[in-house]
């Protein structure tokens, strides 16, 4: 039985289907198709259920040893679908399981009363793509997060990184053509979502993603150095994240060696710590940073953690003194608010939704470029001026505290339930 904590608006869903198909809200974010999707999916399904809206996560079984249904928490299920082999498969081909995925959403409904689940959110296009024809079947309003977008995403296309492909931009007009709703990160990506996919203005809601202010907060940076490794006196520069073009770990690294060629004082100091796993066309890049790190002469310098747990990730970015999020594309950039909410500097680059999670001159600093140059400039700037740099931090927390999972909630289910009204008039406007 879930315990309502909060109150429900008389229009908000009693029951959520949300639909993710390709990552789990239970993997760890860092590796794999694992990141700040999960991280969304999983906190503000939680929130929901704290305010008595049962959620079930449909997403696709990749292992065996998966129980068809997981508990996340009090009042929030994982439904693990069979389709297609029971092992991670690369985006490219998961289109051809979405017959199967959709199959095992549908019979699951079925096996319960018509009218089981008042609500669809989908996420990522793939899964817009099944919540489309389940709302046509279901008679229940979809509401959709693309959490990126192809045409955005190559039109600032990383070196080395794969075109998304025709099949995908399809797939995407059509999701944000059907939907009832859609939910952009920002309202950059707002525009996006009507300029590049002609998505009427009136449907497009701006929800910005939170932060779990309980877990990353303010810590004693000795204490969390000593816990890494890392001497007290270090220059800690840290990246966290899949490896992988997009998400362009290899500026910092870049970055850091500019750095040391400016100043060689700062090789016996300097620490560059690189947290995360392989991810989609970059499974080759951990073996091509690590090359990259040797070819610069700064393997002494650079550190290589695995995706670390909440608790561990904080750690970290309480030990760096600056947090770097160099990507190339970044609908909000969830890195870069947990960095602050623990109370430190960040430096981004100034693409996507990286300036709402970041204030320029406030909070860190925004670069425009990805060049070594600039990047070197931005990083040596602040690392010279430690003044500087405790005023950022005391901003970041205020900034940073400025987003929570359950204000993104409230806003979803003031959406959840406009959805459900306007669906519901619709209908009984066909039915007369």
């Amino acid at each position: 039985m879930t315990i309502s904590l909060h109150p429900v608006s008389r229009h908000a869903p009693r029951r959520v289907a949300v639909l993710s198909v390709h990552t789990s809200p239970l993997e760890q974010p860092g590796t794999g198709d694992a990141g700040g999707m999960n991280v969304y999916v999983r906190q503000t399904a939680t929130e929901m259920a704290r305010r008595g809206v049962e959620v079930e996560v449909f997403t696709r079984a990749t292992s065996s040893d998966q129980p068809p249904v997981a508990e996340l928490a009090p009042g929030v299920l994982v439904r693990h679908i069979q389709a297609g082999p029971f092992e991670p498969l690369g985006r490219d081909e998961l289109p051809g399981q979405l017959c199967a995925f959709t199959s095992g959403v549908l019979r699951t409904e079925a096996f319960h009363e018509p009218g089981h689940y008042d609500l669809i959110h989908s996420h990522y296009w793939l899964s817009g793509q099944v919540g489309w024809l389940a709302r046509d079947r279901w008679g229940v309003p979809l509401v959709h997060t693309a959490h990126t977008l192809a045409k955005v995403k190559n039109a600032a296309l990383a070196e080395g990184d794969t075109p998304e492909p025709r099949t995908r931009v399809i797939g995407e007009e059509q999701v944000v053509a059907e939907a009832d709703r859609l939910i952009a990160n920002t309202a950059v990506e707002a525009r996006e979502l009507i300029g590049m996919y002609g998505a009427d203005p009136e449907m497009v809601h701006t929800v910005s993603p939170g932060v779990d202010l309980r877990r990353f907060t303010p810590g004693p940076r000795a204490a969390a150095r000593d816990a890494l490794g890392l001497p007290r006196d270090a220059v800690v520069l840290a990246f966290a994240g899949r490896i992988q073009p997009l998400k362009a770990p290899d500026v910092l690294v870049r970055a850091a060696a500019r750095m040391l060629e400016r100043d060689p004082s700062l090789r016996s100091r300097l620490v560059v710590l690189i947290v995360g796993g392989p991810s989609g066309s970059g499974m080759e890049q951990p073996r091509a940073l690590r090359e990259l790190v040797v070819s610069l002469g700064i393997e002494e310098q650079t550190r290589f953690l695995p995706p670390q747990p909440v608790p561990s990730l904080a750690n970290v970015f309480r030990a760096a003194d600056i947090v770097a999020v160099p990507s190339y594309n970044e609908s909000f950039g969830l890195v870069a608010l947990e960095a602050q909410a623990c109370g430190t500097p960040v430096v981004a680059a100034e693409v996507g939704g990286l300036p709402v999670a970041v204030v320029h001159g406030v909070s860190g600093l925004l670069v425009p470029t990805h060049t070594a140059d600039d990047w070197a400039g931005a990083l040596a700037g602040l690392v010279r001026r430690p003044g500087r740099m405790a005023e950022f931090a005391e901003n970041a927390i205020a900034h940073a505290r400025r987003f929570s999972w359950a204000s993104t909630t409230e806003k979803l289910l003031k959406t959840y339930a406009e959805a459900t009204s306007s669906f519901r008039s619709a209908s009984q406007e066909v039915a007369v």
